[in-house]
């Protein structure tokens, strides 16, 4: 089975292990090979592994969904390492600690890209700089240099900005180079402090921000925030190639969904989102498909506020919906990440993985849709290579 255990991704083993050749169970139709997070190729250890240095390894850092802190889950990101370099999708809660254990490599981080400015996905972002950065700097003497890639301002939020109870009314929507420099204020005492002993340097010096520019479709934080569209090109290079289309995710603009062309295949990161036709478009027959998953049943059937279920349910997508939305975009295998809610006292993995296998068979879609789990660690093939 593709699908993998809570319960096993809890046991602890050593490192090395981690760092092996990912279990070639489940290559098949599904273009990855899954190492179960329990097992010897996928254990979670201390520092001092080795690091991918060929292929491409999808490892699913942290899959909770939403702010609130989890005992089940980290916070949203997963780490893309090709030919040995480190690509990240977004960095919530705990993405610094998630991303050492998984025996990951500071020196080998190369792209930082944000799917969109809500906190549950750009709360380690600045640690990357600020705290990983240090790793770097007492190996090489000098700061990295991270391209990082994600929304600019929004320019406006629905309602008035001067109202009551704003964050800040003169500049109410910062974008990500924004972000960056005000976090890199923030924390300008700790850096000044290492830099006066020698032992570090500027963190906000280690990011270069490329806020992404829209194509011109009409999309608006006031109107339409992702209209009907084709990806664009976001960066390449000898690694990958970067692709993009808006999604829907209520009040937030811009919000992206991202497409990486790598040697061995395509991986498709969801981000947060609505049922869109842009995730069929940009996921067109990609070998691996990371997309949120929402239990809406859940929500209703443990008596939350109907308003804030309606909510939930228009801003991202219910399990129920990822076969039919995998079947159109002819996905070769889903795996599911973001899940809300994020405890498994309140959706099992069990119940995940039975809604996972409903939702294949009701639109008649023949990849496989798996489970992620934090530290679980796959590598993609694509079509052509079994």
């Amino acid at each position: 089975m593709c699908d993998l255990s809570r319960d096993n991704a809890r046991s602890t083993l050593s490192r090395r292990s981690l760092l092996g050749s990912a279990t070639a169970a489940g290559v098949g139709a599904a273009g990855l090979a899954l190492a179960a997070p329990g097992s010897a190729s996928a254990a979670v250890g201390a520092a001092g592994g080795s690091h991918p240095q060929s292929g491409t390894h999808l490892v699913l850092l942290g899959t909770a969904g939403g702010p609130p802190p989890s005992v089940s889950r980290f916070g949203m990101s997963t780490a893309l390492v090709v030919n040995g370099n480190a690509y990240l999708i977004d960095c919530g809660r705990g993405a610094v600690s998630q991303y050492v254990r998984a025996g990951l490599d500071p020196l080998r981080i190369k792209g930082i890209f944000i799917t969109h400015l809500h906190v549950d996905h750009t709360a380690d972002y600045f640690d990357f700089a600020v705290l990983a950065g240090y790793s770097v700097f007492n190996a090489t003497g000098s700061m990295p240099s991270i391209g990082v890639y994600g929304p600019g301002s929004a320019g406006s939020l629905p309602g008035d900005p001067g109202g009551a109870g704003w964050v800040n009314p003169a500049d109410p929507v910062p974008g990500l180079a924004a972000q960056t420099r005000l976090c890199n204020q923030a924390f300008a005492y700790s850096s000044n402090a290492f830099i006066a002993e020698g032992i570090g340097g500027d963190p906000g010096g280690a990011l270069d921000v490329h806020e992404i520019e829209l194509p011109d479709v009409g999309a608006s934080a006031l109107g339409e925030t992702a209209p009907v569209m084709s990806p664009f090109p976001v960066m390449s290079n000898d690694d990958v190639r970067v692709t993009a289309v808006l999604v829907p995710h209520g009040a937030v603009f811009p919000a992206f969904a991202y497409r990486f062309e790598t040697p061995d295949g395509s991986v498709v990161f969801s981000g947060d989102t609505a049922l869109t036709p842009n995730i069929p478009t940009l996921a067109r027959d990609c070998d691996v498909l990371v997309h949120e998953a929402a239990d809406i049943d859940y929500f209703r059937t443990a008596g939350w506020p109907e308003a804030l279920v309606t909510h939930i349910n228009e801003v991202h997508t219910d399990i129920q919906d990822i076969g039919a939305l995998a079947r159109q975009a002819n996905a070769r295998q889903v795996v599911l990440s973001h899940f809300s809610p994020t405890e498994d006292a309140q959706v099992s993995p069990a119940r995940w993985r039975r809604s996972a296998r409903e939702t294949a068979a009701s639109a008649g879609y023949r990849g496989r849709v798996t489970v992620g789990a934090d530290l679980q660690r796959s590598t993609v093939t694509s079509r052509g290579r079994r």
